[in-house]
């Protein structure tokens, strides 16, 4: 049984998955760039130990940025932190509990490399995906937010994506980036080699045919997407150097510098949501939402990344809500 995807900002998500990581009779999948516990995301974690503890299947995944992004480090070897010592603490009690736990990214030297960016949880047959949601503090108070969709098959395929993905990454390894339909979207999916993003691709081909795109990602855009941008009549979002710090706004300030885009966002709370809105020529309408910047520097790092691409006018039109609301 499918359900149209409903959208979930992050408070909501984290209360709504944990509910459902409670009540899971056979599995449960997580994968997050990066996850900590704090006073945000203690339900979920703690739903995680004890449903594993059940003789549930659970599986977790985070990578190793998760380090660098609560200690500062460039590097992920230095886990001397007050919190990346607790973040030690807590993937030792998800071993514990029976939690089947994984660091990925450790044969990675430079943490801003191969880093696997994708965010989903999956619970039986409850799939929380096709957002930006970090699983620790910062990422729960961001503008953002995770599609959730009851579907078995889709349920089915992102496992088989997960275990193929644990196994590359324990193989120091990429695969091509790929994609697969499902009913009438298509999922696109990075496997992390240098340079190739089948999502980046499909949002530079539908922006150059497009005649009206909406942009909404946490940096400016940059590549050949940004000069098709300037090309198409276009809004554009993303955060003013003043909301982010560190190499976060060092990175906005050159791409403002090198593109010349202007933000039409000029809230204070950091945006960190990753979507685009086609308007095409025939007068259909797509929507591209995910875990990817659409930036080329997350290109050329081999960023592990996942979107859907969809014509489903109810996606579009939460999609348009939120918009919004960051908007007002």
């Amino acid at each position: 049984m499918s359900i149209s995807p409903k959208l979930l900002l992050p408070v909501a998500y984290v209360t709504d998955a944990a509910k459902h990581i409670r009540q899971a009779k056979t599995r449960v999948s997580f994968l997050s760039m990066v996850v900590a516990d704090g006073k945000s995301t203690d339900d979920l974690i703690d739903a995680l130990s004890e449903t594993a503890e059940r003789d549930v299947t659970v599986e977790v995944a985070a990578d190793v940025f998760t380090y660098g992004e609560l200690g500062g480090f460039i590097w992920p070897t230095r886990y001397r932190s007050k919190q990346s010592r607790a973040t030690t603490k807590m993937s030792k009690r998800f071993i514990k509990s029976g939690v089947r736990f994984t660091w990925l990214g450790r044969s990675h030297s430079v943490i801003y490399s191969g880093r696997t960016h994708i965010k989903w949880c999956v619970v039986d047959d409850t799939v929380y995906s096709f957002g930006g949601v970090n699983l620790y503090e910062k990422g729960i108070e961001n503008f953002d937010y995770m599609f959730k969709i009851r579907d078995n098959e889709l349920a089915d395929k992102l496992i088989d994506e997960y275990h193929r993905l644990e196994r590359a990454d324990a193989g120091g390894y990429a695969y091509r980036s790929h994609s697969f339909m499902h009913g009438n979207d298509t999922i696109l999916i990075d496997g992390g080699i240098f340079g190739d993003s089948i999502i980046y691709r499909r949002v530079c081909k539908l922006t150059a045919e497009a005649t009206k795109v909406t942009f909404v990602s946490q940096y400016c855009p940059s590549g050949r997407l940004s000069y098709l941008l300037k090309k198409t009549n276009s809004e554009i979002y993303f955060n003013a150097p003043a909301n982010a710090d560190g190499l976060n706004r060092i990175a906005i300030k050159i791409g403002i510098f090198l593109t010349g885009h202007k933000t039409l966002y000029d809230k204070s709370r950091y945006l960190h949501a990753k979507f685009m809105l086609f308007d095409m020529p025939d007068g259909r309408r797509i929507a591209i939402t995910g875990s990817h910047n659409f930036s080329n520097i997350g290109v050329l790092l081999g960023t592990r990344e996942i979107a859907l691409q969809t014509e489903n006018p109810e996606v579009i039109s939460q999609l348009e809500t939120f918009l919004k609301d960051l908007s007002a």
